[in-house]
């Protein structure tokens, strides 16, 4: 990956994904950029409130991101899965930035299931297929060890 330029591109509700974002650009030691919110999705409620968002596919407000995806030979991008889907944030920035990504890979958090629909439907609005994927359980994250899963997501990166 050194002749490589790539961005680590995630949002992260909880701090469960941004925990594997920093982990992964840690190894690739990429450009690192949040997407940020402007709806207030902590506690109880906004895990609700977001939750149906997903499931209407509601556009989320985001704050305007930093660096072009278009600079990059590679973007990684990470997500929660809510409601069997790519989180309101992701799916808004890959709709403002459709036709200016190349190459992606993706990774997600969950707690139960829906990481290969979430894939999907990021593939879908990538327009192409990813490098590599990473699915992990947020109870890996935060009572588990990812490292050897996270290291294997990063060498199909390098590969």
């Amino acid at each position: 990956m050194a002749d490589k330029k790539v961005l680590m591109l995630y949002y992260s509700r909880s701090g469960t994904t941004r925990k594997v974002a920093e982990a992964i650009a840690a190894l690739l030691g990429c450009d690192v950029e949040e997407i940020l919110d402007r709806k207030d999705r902590s506690g109880v409620t906004g895990y609700l409130v977001s939750l149906k968002d997903s499931a209407l596919r509601k556009p989320a407000e985001i704050e305007p991101v930093r660096r072009d995806p278009a600079d990059y030979d590679l973007v990684v991008i990470g997500t929660p899965v809510w409601g069997f889907s790519v989180c309101g944030p992701v799916r808004t920035y890959l709709v403002q930035h459709e036709g200016r990504l190349g190459e992606v890979a993706f990774f997600c958090t969950r707690m139960l299931l829906g990481a290969r629909r979430a894939m999907r439907h990021m593939a879908e609005l990538c327009g192409g297929q990813p490098r590599a994927v990473l699915a992990l359980r947020m109870g890996e994250v935060s009572k588990g060890d990812p490292r050897g899963k996270i290291q294997a997501f990063v060498e199909a990166l390098r590969g």
